[in-house]
C-alpha cells in the first residue's frame, strides 16, 4: 500500500484529530488473514467478532463495515461475525507477479467510531503452465565456437509465483549441448545453452532441440519451445553497442508513436556480416505490446499509452545481430514520469442523510480519499463550505469524518447541501466534489405562539345561542404532528364566573361561541384564558387572555324615580302665584338600565292644562314656570311629561304631574270648588307635601351620587358592575 503525504491547509474545515469521543480510531496492530485463490464465492475466511474479542451481535450493533480500495471482494455477515469472500479471487488479476499478494482493507465501526487496519493475503495455486513467447528460437553459432561457450536463451513466462513459478529448464538428450540454469538480477532463473562438442558446418548445418520449462507446483506443469541451431561459417567480429545501458525518461501522457530512445551498434566486418539488425531479447509479455523497435535504425517507439500508476519502469533487453549471426546485447531502462492525470477519488463508507435537530455532535458520513498519482500530484486537501455548521475531521489512512458542529435548528434551516471538495496539489490541480443533502428532522422544541397576547371580543347583548363571537389563533414553528395545535378553555381565576355556560371553543380551529344570550345589564364584560397545546411528545403549550365585552342594546325603557307612579294618590306640587318666570316647580328624575347613548335621557312636555305656562328642560327634567302667574290662571294644573332615551329605536316613559297654584305657603290650603270631597284631608295635605319634597330631594341627591359612582366604576370588572346594579335595584 502506498502511503502518500498530506497537505495541511490552515483552514478551519479540516481538523486533524486522531482521537474521537475518547476512543482509539485505529487498532495499533495490523490484522492479517489468508485465503487461497480460486476459492468459491462465500468461502469462510475468519470470524471477526472472535478475532477482535467482541461479543456475538456486537458487530451489527456497532454498525461494522468492511471497506477496501479495490472492488468489494469481501463480504461481512455482521450478525454472525463471519468474513466471507464475495467473489472468486484470481491472484494473477489482483497482483500479477507481485508476491506476496496482499489486499488491504479496513474494518470500520460507527458506535463508537473505530478503525482496524487489515490485510488479506491471497495464496497462489498452480493454475498456470509455463509458456514461451516464441515457439521457436533460432541460434546462429559459428563453427569455430569453442567448447564451453554459453548461449543465453529466452526464459519462459509463468503467471504463478513462488514454487508454482518456473523452477527448472531441460532439453532433450543430445551429445552437443546441455542446459545450465542461471539467476538473473531480478531474482529469476533463465536457461543457458552450453556447447559440449565442437560444431562442424560441413558435417551438420542445423540442429533442432526442445527446451522444456518446468514449474514447482503439484502436480507440476510445463511448457516447451523449439531451439533451431544454425551452424555458421566463420564471422570474425560481433556487433558492438555504443552503450551497455541506455536510460530514458518519458511522461506517462506521451502520445503513441513517440520516440523513447535510439540504440546503436556497429560491426567492423564488411558485407553481409556488417549488416546489423535490432530486436527484443528475452522480453516480458508487456514489452512487445507497449514498445516497438525499428530493426534497421534501432529506434524504440511507443506503441500504446503508458500508465505510471500501473507500471513505473520497463527493462528492455535489445539484441543486435549481424548478417553473419554474431550478436551483442544491451539494456534499456525506461522510467515513466508521473503526470497529474488522476483526479482524487472519494469513497463513501457510511452516510446518514437525516438528523434530529436537537442532536449534539453526530457523525453524518465516513469516507476515504485516494489519489493514484504520486509525489505532489498525489497530495490532497479536503474541505467543505465555511458557513455550514459542520466539521470535517481527519482520521487515519486518509479517512475523514463529517459531523455536526453542535445542535441544529430545523426552524432556522431544514435542509443543508454540503459539498465535499477534494483537490490534489498537482499541476494542473484536479479536484473531485460530492454533494450531500442533509435533512433536519423536527423535534417538539417550540411551544405554540398566539398571534396576540390578548384578544378583545365584542358581542351584542341578547345574542342568539351558539353565536360565533370570534377566533383565536396560535401557530407552531415545528412541523408534522408537533405543529398540530388544539385549543381549550382554562379554568377562570374568578370561581364565581360560570365560564362553562357562557362560551365554548372549537378545539381544532379556535372558534369561540356564546352558549347563551348575554345581558349587558347583568354582565358587561368577563375575562378568561385559553390554552393552545401541540400534539408533540412531550406536548408544549401556551396561554392567551381573552376579554369579552358585551355591547349594550337599547332594551330598557327609562324608569321614573320621581314622582312615583305607583297608583296611589298623585303628588301635587305647590307653586306660589307670586313666582317669577323660571321658577323651579319640581324635577322629574328618571334612570335607564342601559349604558352609553342608550341611557342618555331627554325630557319633553307632551301635554299641559294650560300650554305655555310651564316648560320642561330637555336635559335635566326640571319643570319651571315659563312666565309670570296671574290671577286668571287656574289654580290646578295637570302636566304630562315624556322621558325618552337616545337608543335606536328610542324607548320612552311618561309621568303625570299635578301643580297647585297658591297665594303663599303660609296660607291655609283652600280647596278648589270642584274638590269639595277632599276637604277632610286638607289639614294633612301640607304634611304630605313637605314629606314628598324631602323625599324628592333625597332621591335626587342619591341619583346624582349613584350616577357618579357608576361612571367611576365603569372600568371595573363585570362582577363589580353586576354587584353595583344589584345594589342599585335593592336601593330602588
Amino acid at each position: 500500500m502506498e502511503v502518500r503525504g498530506f497537505y495541511f491547509p490552515r483552514q478551519r474545515q479540516v481538523v486533524f484529530l486522531f482521537l474521537f469521543w475518547g476512543v482509539s480510531l485505529a487498532d495499533s496492530g495490523l490484522r492479517r488473514y489468508w485465503v487461497t485463490e480460486e476459492t468459491e464465492r462465500g468461502s469462510f475466511i475468519v470470524n471477526l467478532a472472535k478475532d477482535l474479542g467482541l461479543a456475538e451481535g456486537e458487530l451489527a450493533a456497532r454498525g461494522t463495515r468492511v471497506v477496501s480500495d479495490n472492488k468489494q471482494c469481501l463480504l461481512l455477515d455482521s450478525y454472525t461475525g463471519d468474513l466471507l469472500t464475495n467473489e472468486k479471487l484470481d491472484r494473477e488479476k489482483l497482483c500479477g507477479l507481485t508476491d506476496p499478494c496482499m489486499l488491504y482493507f479496513q474494518i470500520l465501526m460507527d458506535n463508537p467510531f473505530q478503525i482496524y487496519q487489515a490485510e488479506l493475503r491471497v495464496r497462489d495455486i498452480n493454475d498456470h503452465s509455463p509458456v514461451f513467447r516464441n515457439k521457436e528460437m533460432v541460434l546462429k553459432i559459428l563453427e569455430n565456437t569453442p567448447k564451453g561457450t554459453t548461449f543465453r536463451l529466452e526464459r519462459g513466462q509463468d503467471s504463478d509465483v513462488g514454487l508454482n513459478g518456473i523452477q527448472n529448464y531441460t532439453i532433450n538428450s543430445n551429445s552437443v549441448f546441455h542446459v545450465k540454469i542461471s539467476d538473473s538480477d531480478e531474482g529469476m532463473i533463465y536457461p543457458e545453452l552450453v556447447l559440449d562438442k565442437a560444431l562442424d558446418w560441413e558435417e551438420q548445418k542445423e540442429l533442432t532441440l526442445t527446451l522444456t520449462a518446468l514449474d514447482g507446483g503439484y502436480p507440476p506443469r510445463s511448457g516447451t519451445s523449439t531451439i533451431r541451431i544454425v551452424v555458421l561459417d566463420i564471422n570474425d567480429n560481433a556487433p558492438q553497442f555504443a552503450q551497455a545501458l541506455y536510460e530514458a525518461h518519458t511522461p506517462e501522457n506521451s502520445p503513441v508513436g513517440s520516440l523513447i530512445v535510439k540504440v546503436s551498434a556497429e560491426d567492423v566486418d564488411s558485407g553481409v556480416n556488417a549488416e546489423v539488425s535490432y530486436s527484443f531479447f528475452d522480453a516480458a509479455e508487456d514489452i512487445p505490446t507497449t514498445f516497438q523497435i525499428n530493426s534497421f535504425s534501432g529506434e524504440i517507439i511507443l506503441r500504446e499509452l503508458l500508465d505510471y500508476e500501473l507500471v513505473k519502469s520497463y527493462k528492455i533487453n535489445i539484441q543486435a545481430t549481424d548478417g553473419g549471426g554474431l550478436s551483442a546485447r544491451c539494456t534499456v531502462w525506461v522510467q515513466v514520469l508521473d503526470t497529474n492525470d488522476n483526479p482524487p477519488e472519494l469513497i463513501m463508507s457510511s452516510l446518514s442523510n437525516h438528523i434530529a435537530e436537537n442532536s449534539p455532535e453526530m457523525v453524518l458520513a465516513v469516507f476515504r480519499i485516494i489519489d493514484r498519482d504520486s509525489g505532489e500530484n498525489g497530495k490532497m486537501v479536503c474541505y467543505i463550505q465555511d458557513y455550514l455548521p459542520f466539521l470535517l475531521k481527519h482520521s487515519v489512512d486518509n479517512f475523514y469524518i463529517l459531523m455536526t458542529n453542535g445542535a441544529l435548528d430545523r426552524e432556522s434551516q431544514a435542509e443543508y447541501n454540503i459539498t465535499i471538495t477534494v483537490t490534489d496539489l498537482g499541476t494542473p490541480r484536479l479536484q473531485t466534489q460530492q454533494n450531500i443533502t442533509v435533512l433536519v428532522s423536527d423535534v417538539n422544541d417550540n411551544a405554540p405562539t398566539f398571534t396576540q397576547t390578548s384578544y378583545n371580543l365584542f358581542v351584542h347583548e341578547n345574542n342568539s345561542p351558539a353565536l360565533h363571537i370570534g377566533t383565536i389563533r396560535a401557530t407552531d414553528r415545528d412541523s408534522g404532528t408537533n405543529a398540530q395545535v388544539t385549543y381549550s378553555l382554562l379554568p377562570p381565576q374568578d370561581p364565581h364566573l360560570p365560564l362553562a355556560s357562557l362560551v365554548s371553543i372549537n378545539a381544532d380551529n379556535g372558534h369561540l361561541f356564546a352558549l347563551r344570550a348575554l345581558d349587558f345589564e347583568a354582565l358587561q364584560a368577563f375575562e378568561f384564558r385559553v390554552g393552545a397545546t401541540d400534539r408533540g411528545s412531550p406536548a408544549l403549550s401556551s396561554e392567551a387572555l381573552v376579554r369579552v365585552e358585551v355591547v349594550d342594546a337599547n332594551d330598557n325603557s327609562p324608569f321614573v324615580l320621581y314622582p312615583l307612579q305607583n297608583g296611589s294618590a298623585p303628588c301635587t306640587e305647590l307653586v306660589p302665584r307670586a313666582a317669577e318666570a323660571g321658577y323651579l316647580v319640581t324635577k322629574v328624575v328618571a334612570v335607564d338600565g342601559d349604558s352609553g347613548q342608550n341611557a342618555w335621557l331627554s325630557y319633553q312636555l307632551l301635554k299641559a292644562t294650560e300650554p305655555g305656562l310651564f316648560s320642561v328642560w330637555a336635559h335635566n327634567g326640571e319643570v319651571r314656570t315659563a312666565r309670570l302667574l296671574s290671577e286668571r290662571d287656574a289654580a290646578k294644573h295637570r302636566l304630562l311629561v315624556l322621558v325618552k332615551d337616545n337608543g335606536e329605536p328610542p324607548l320612552s316613559a311618561s309621568v303625570t304631574l299635578h301643580v297647585l297654584l297658591v297665594d303663599g305657603f303660609s296660607q291655609p290650603y283652600l280647596p278648589l270648588p270642584e274638590a269639595a270631597a277632599e276637604q277632610a284631608q286638607a289639614d294633612s295635605l301640607t304634611v304630605y307635601l313637605v314629606i314628598a319634597l324631602a323625599s324628592v330631594s333625597s332621591l335626587f341627591l342619591f341619583s346624582v351620587l349613584l350616577f357618579v359612582a357608576v361612571r367611576l366604576c365603569r372600568r371595573d370588572g363585570a362582577a363589580s358592575r353586576l354587584n353595583l346594579m344589584v345594589l342599585t335595584t335593592c336601593l330602588l
